[in-house]
């Protein structure tokens, strides 16, 4: 990457799971780095703590409601005020839902859709101008396989924002592309992190997660930040914009 500028990165969600291990990763290739976080402010610590350690130039971390305009713009005001640009947007946050159809409240949907797709919409548009100023930017969106088939155990909430993070990447990447920024998303299947804990801590249900995916395997947070830090680093990807990243295992290859 750029080596004779100083680099931001935003981070939503990074105080825990694949939002934590896409901190630590820009935090090693000495970044300057910025994340959010919802109510776990002892988890958002020790993440900052990690990422000093690990190599950040500097950290900020902020408590933000990424389904909320008034939080998001809050936060992106505050952001302004300390940091010249941001290079990279990671839009992690995220909520997962397993209930089907008929369990599925009118409440839920819409909680899920609000932090899930309209999340990425809010901090991207109230960051916009932040992106713009920096020499190089690119934005990476975390979609899931959910997004590309109905065939998992996550609710029609749960698909259908991750479908239309999808999309929103899409015509983003298109939309952006005036600027110079790039805008790709990543689809992972099954990540072991504490969103998906009940499922894999029941040793017969993580085998037979385990066998979903031809390579036998469940993808670790840090496999999802090392593709993150790829669609990221122009030196790597400078061409590579408005397309989606299976992380899968092979499973519907």
């Amino acid at each position: 990457m750029v080596a004779l500028e100083e680099r931001y990165v935003v981070v939503t969600g990074g105080d825990r799971g694949i939002g934590r291990a896409t901190v630590l990763r820009f935090a090693r290739a000495g970044f300057n780095v910025v994340f959010t976080y919802r109510s776990r402010q002892d988890a958002a610590e020790r993440t900052a703590s990690d990422a000093r350690a690990q190599g950040a130039r500097s950290v900020l971390y902020y408590s933000v409601d990424v389904s909320s305009w008034e939080s998001v713009s809050k936060f992106a005001q505050e952001l302004s005020g300390r940091v010249p640009y941001v290079n990279v947007l990671v839009n992690n946050a995220g909520i997962i839902d397993y209930n089907d159809f008929e369990g599925l409240t009118p409440e839920r949907w819409k909680e899920v859709l609000d932090v899930d797709l309209t999340g990425p919409f809010l901090v991207t548009k109230a960051l916009l101008d932040l992106l713009r100023r920096a020499s190089w930017a690119s934005v990476v969106n975390l979609a899931s396989i959910a997004g590309q088939t109905g065939n998992v155990l996550a609710s029609v909430a749960y698909c259908t924002a991750k479908g239309g993070v999808i999309e929103l990447t899409k015509r983003l990447a298109v939309e952006l592309a005036k600027y110079g920024i790039r805008v790709n998303a990543v689809a992972p299947s099954f990540v072991e992190t504490d969103m998906v804990a009940d499922i894999l801590n029941d040793p017969r249900r993580r085998r037979e997660v385990e066998q979903m995916h031809p390579l036998g395997r469940i993808i670790k947070p840090e496999e999802v930040a090392e593709v993150i830090y790829f669609l990221a680093d122009p030196a790597l990807s400078l061409n590579i914009t408005g397309q989606v990243i299976g992380i899968n295992g092979g499973r519907y290859t």
